[in-house]
């Protein structure tokens, strides 16, 4: 399911310890791009001591850190504590960039990509067409939205529940703010047998990706994702692909692994991140992004 692989170092939470890297990518990046769920937070959604201290070390060396998740902004609160520096992280897969420094509920949108109206309305009409028992939820920069039918998946109750077709009417409940994300959940499907269905049937009109281990899809703007996103905030700071190392656990970082020119698949990783990274790392309950951030740092003393 991936647009690209890479052939991954052997698993191992080391990266290559040459001081001038291959194709003249630097030992020590110049920033660093984490997932969050799978990734970063253990698998009680906490941030363990030693990560936390490996990332402020990371900002203290002057290497940027950007969170990098399918969250939506208001779920930000498990990190907000840990954002310095410029204080941005990307969420919704990329369809919004956000300033966490005033902290958790005080958040400002800083570049929103939205899911046009009517691509999501095509979507919704294709998918019911070709996986018949599909329903939708909707994500906005401050509203969340249902069918009737959607399960009790996430940690909120919806601000509207009605039809999708309804939801995306012009006037509809959703009309006065961006559409970031459109979720679409299936009762039986195979959640990879759903991804690959669900892109084959949606073509260009949007991204369609996944990070849960339910057939839950996440669909978002055609060409938005956690890798393009990254790539406009890296352009704005000179910062090229090659000095980004990037780690992820899911198929909805398969284009961030695949864009870093240093990429590290968890050892609890998807088959497609590990086919997309250029290397392995441990698990995220065995602080694996912080055991490659403290190798990184070792070589700058």
């Amino acid at each position: 399911m991936t647009s690209a692989t890479r052939r991954p170092e052997s698993p191992a939470a080391t990266p290559r310890s040459a001081s001038s890297e291959e194709g003249g990518i630097p030992s020590v990046p110049r920033l660093i791009a984490t997932d969050l769920d799978g990734t970063l937070l253990r698998d009680d959604k906490t941030v363990s001591p030693r990560t936390v201290a490996a990332l402020a070390a990371a900002e203290e060396a002057g290497i940027e850190v950007f969170f990098v998740t399918g969250r939506p902004a208001r779920w930000m609160d498990v990190v907000s504590d840990h954002v310095h520096g410029h204080g941005l992280a990307i969420c919704g897969n990329g369809a919004a960039v956000v300033d966490l420094h005033d902290g958790a509920g005080a958040h400002r949108f800083v570049k929103v990509r939205e899911l046009a109206r009517e691509n999501a309305l095509d979507t919704v009409r294709l998918l019911r067409r070709a996986a018949p028992g599909t329903v939708y939820a909707f994500e906005q920069t401050f509203g969340f939205h249902q069918e009737p039918d959607y399960p009790d998946l996430h940690r909120e109750l919806p601000d509207t529940t009605v039809p999708a077709e309804e939801l995306l009417r012009q006037d509809g409940p959703t009309a006065e703010q961006p559409l970031l994300k459109m979720l679409a959940y299936h009762p039986t499907l195979d959640p990879d047998a759903f991804l690959t269905l669900a892109r084959l049937t949606v073509g260009d009109r949007a991204t369609v990706t996944r990070s849960s281990p339910s057939a839950l899809l996440e669909i978002s703007g055609p060409g938005v994702s956690k890798a393009s996103t990254l790539a406009l905030c890296c352009a704005e700071r000179g910062i090229s692909h090659d000095e980004v190392v990037a780690f992820g656990d899911m198929p909805n970082d398969v284009e961030m692994l695949t864009w870093a020119g240093r990429s590290y698949a968890m050892g609890n990783a998807h088959p497609d991140a590990v086919a997309a990274a250029t290397g392995r790392t441990l698990a995220n309950n065995d602080d694996g992004v912080a055991v490659v951030i403290e190798q990184f740092l070792s070589r700058l003393r």
